[in-house]
């Protein structure tokens, strides 16, 4: 009975953040993406007790993201120039 109970919560559970996500009443797709965004790049996800992978994982996040930026740009005016 136990295990039916858990399960129930979790379904619930699964339910509440689903259901949290696509109200179109809460947060905009734009403050999410942005959100997430700043999570990635301040790594949020990766191990706190470990002080370098946090700084490793910050610091190649934010030059990859600095690579796809400058990259961007060059395409840009590569298009603009006309070759």
């Amino acid at each position: 009975m136990a295990q039916r109970q858990d399960s129930d919560s979790e379904s619930r559970r699964i339910l509440e953040r689903v259901a949290q996500e696509t109200d179109p009443a809460g947060n905009s797709f734009v403050a999410r993406t942005t959100k997430g965004v700043r999570d990635h790049v301040s790594a949020v996800d990766a191990d706190r007790t470990d002080p370098i992978e946090v700084w490793g994982t910050r610091i190649g996040r934010i030059l990859g993201l600095l690579l796809a930026l400058g990259l961007m740009v060059w395409l840009v005016l590569f298009l603009i120039r006309g070759s």
